[in-house]
């Protein structure tokens, strides 16, 4: 037994003895156990950018881009989770999680509470803060009950946990989190089944629909995975995912400033092939808001359709593509997006140390619909004071994260 110099101290004048400071050390103290089951982990996320050409104020209008990572280098963001998941042995278990971010794209994200006062977020958000319950009901029922991410999606917002660096349109025109309850109920090793109810489409924590919506209108959403069973040979563990989400979005469309009435869709689906060394993925997006609350139009929508394929050449290499097409109203500018976009983005990915994650990354945007000038993301190049002419962006990226 090692003893600090403290008790050392109080030993060696007789006012304890090292046997009973042994017996008092071995008892972990309340804290001690209430914190045993805790895990700390998270990641920084950097990167370095460079836009070939001039004149860049007017770039794709893709999730966590933009004018203010072009041609330089970027902290992106520093994620730090805290969380104790629910014992797997107890029925009426209780967990919790807490993810916290911090940097630039903290301030993009966007959860600022309703409560808080305006203005920016100071480089910080509340990504996901959630009590996690379990109930003995058929196979185990899990509750979610805080903030939590959105159910929708191919990609997520850790880049770490994508294919690639650069998001997709797809994730561009999603929502993020959501303030509600989260239901997950596995019927059994195929069918997964996820039902939520949402103050709103978020971001904003404790936002509420009212006004203009009366104070019962909620954000519903439903989803349902199909994961191939073992004995379905090289296909096994294939999944397929659907999700439908209608609420109230503060910021539909998000270019207009106003707010509307949103539907999302989407169906996404990673396919395992006889290679094993290659899986390819397939996703379908579209977003359609009505009744605009401060804008003429009553009615517009935009969709993404995205092709994904991963090779994994050994054990630290990857290779990753995706190719996109995108296609919006060219009414309401929503998203940033313009009204038809194609896009191609090749990832290599190479793990040389040790929980460090490091990529390079080309992109290609091509702007294949009207210029419509004036609107967000219409077009590319120029600067601020010149309206966008170019049809094509390239952005070459290198990608270095640190996994804790």
């Amino acid at each position: 037994m090692k003893f600090n110099q403290w008790t050392l101290g109080l030993a060696a004048v007789g006012l304890v003895s090292l046997t009973s400071a042994a017996r008092a050390d071995e008892k972990p103290s309340p804290v001690v156990s209430a914190l045993a089951s805790t895990t700390i982990s998270g990641y920084v996320d950097t990167s370095a950018q460079w836009n070939p050409g001039t004149g860049e104020a007017h770039l794709p209008g893709y999730a966590f881009g933009g004018a203010g990572k072009a041609d330089g280098f970027n902290l992106n963001v520093v994620k730090l989770s805290i969380a104790k998941d629910a014992e797997a042995s107890d029925a009426w278990g209780a967990g919790y999680k807490v993810d916290l971010l911090f940097g630039p794209d903290a301030n993009t994200f966007g959860t600022l509470s309703a409560n808080s006062a305006a203005g920016g977020n100071a480089d910080f958000a509340v990504k996901q803060a959630y009590v996690d319950l379990k109930a003995p009901v058929g196979n185990g029922l899990e509750f979610k009950m805080g903030v939590w991410d959105t159910i929708i999606g191919y990609e997520v917002f850790d880049s770490v946990s994508n294919p690639n660096f650069t998001r997709s349109y797809g994730y561009t025109i999603e929502p993020t989190t959501h303030t509600g309850i989260q239901a997950i109920y596995q019927v059994n090793e195929m069918i997964g089944l996820n039902a939520a109810i949402a103050d709103t489409y978020g971001p904003t924590i404790n936002g509420r629909a009212n006004p203009p919506a009366a104070e019962s209108y909620k954000t519903y959403m439903g989803a349902v995975s199909l994961t191939a069973p073992k004995d379905w040979g090289w296909a096994a563990g294939s999944t397929l995912y659907a999700c439908v989400i209608n609420g109230f979005n503060a910021g539909s469309p998000p270019a207009g400033g106003g707010f509307g009435d949103q539907t999302s869709f989407y169906a996404g689906t990673t396919i395992n092939t006889p290679l094993k060394e290659l899986k390819v993925g397939a996703a379908y997006d579209y977003a359609g808001v009505e009744k605009y609350g401060t804008l003429t139009a009553q009615s517009g929508y935009v969709n993404a359709t995205s092709l994904y394929a991963t090779y994994q050449a050994t054990e630290k290499l990857s290779l990753n593509a995706r190719g996109e097409y995108a296609t919006q109203t060219t009414a309401n500018a929503f998203y940033g997006v313009p009204s038809k976009v194609l896009a191609a983005t090749l990832t290599a990915q190479y793990d040389l140390w040790k929980n460090v994650m490091t990529r390079a990354e080309i992109r290609w945007d091509h702007q294949a619909g009207s210029l419509a000038p004036g609107l967000p993301g219409a077009a590319y190049g120029g600067t601020g004071a010149t309206v966008p002419s170019l049809h094509n962006e390239y952005e070459l990226i290198a990608n270095v994260i640190y996994k804790f």
